[in-house]
């Protein structure tokens, strides 16, 4: 959403929109808060109720920054492991203390959103047309432990659903792929990012893909 915004303001607005806000307060439409939910339900939720800014964990960006601390996914680095989940966040509906203007007059709003056929050529012309798009994938075990080159899935169980974002496309060595955004933090992967098999529905990433555009009249800069 915030690259989106970003994109049709042709670079006049550059704002983070709040995970927090999104993740607290879209409820059931959205899912079950920290314990997933559905990306189509969220670009809804954007659309229909709009969202307010927000950064990340102690950025103080926004009005609403992230405020569960960062972890490591599966990796050793700099971060406490993570621990599995925790409570989902209370929807306060206020912006943190020195930040104006308030809540309401914060949020910004998608105009549509929508879903993308799995045709590989259609997915791209959208990412090239209007922005990156969210897909979802199904993670298996030797997913946590990528580092480099185009990902296929070889061994390893099935842990479940994950959200993620795709920005553009590429070759290696032959192998076309997605390149792809993870939200695991920079320790995990390729610095945060990760390739993946491009043309087969590598873990189903190209079957769930979901987009919007944003509201040219939410389009205020603070």
């Amino acid at each position: 959403m915030s690259d989106r915004i970003c994109i049709h303001s042709k670079g006049q607005v550059n704002v983070e929109i709040s995970a927090e806000d999104l993740l607290s307060c879209c409820g059931l439409e959205c899912g079950n808060g920290c314990n997933g939910g559905y990306p189509s339900g969220a670009w809804e939720f954007w659309t229909e109720i709009g969202l307010v800014s927000g950064g990340l964990y102690q950025s103080n960006i926004g009005c609403r920054p992230y405020s569960i601390p960062p972890c490591e996914h599966h990796v050793n680095g700099s971060r406490p492991e993570c621990s599995g989940e925790i409570g989902t966040p209370i929807c306060s509906k206020r912006c943190e203390a020195g930040y104006s203007p308030n809540y309401k007059k914060d949020k910004h709003y998608g105009l549509t959103s929508y879903s993308v056929g799995s045709d590989i050529t259609e997915i791209m012309m959208e990412i090239y047309k209007n922005g990156p798009v969210e897909a979802a994938l199904v993670v298996y075990t030797d997913f946590l432990h990528y580092k480099a080159g185009v990902y296929q899935h070889e061994a390893g169980e099935l842990i479940g659903g994950h959200a993620i974002k795709i920005l553009g496309w590429g070759e290696e060595n032959g192998i076309p792929y997605w390149l792809v955004a993870n939200s695991w933090n920079t320790d995990w992967g390729d610095n945060g990012f990760f390739k993946i098999l491009r043309g087969s529905d590598e873990c189903g990433i190209e079957r769930e893909i979901v987009a919007g555009t944003p509201r040219r009249d939410s389009h205020t800069n603070h």
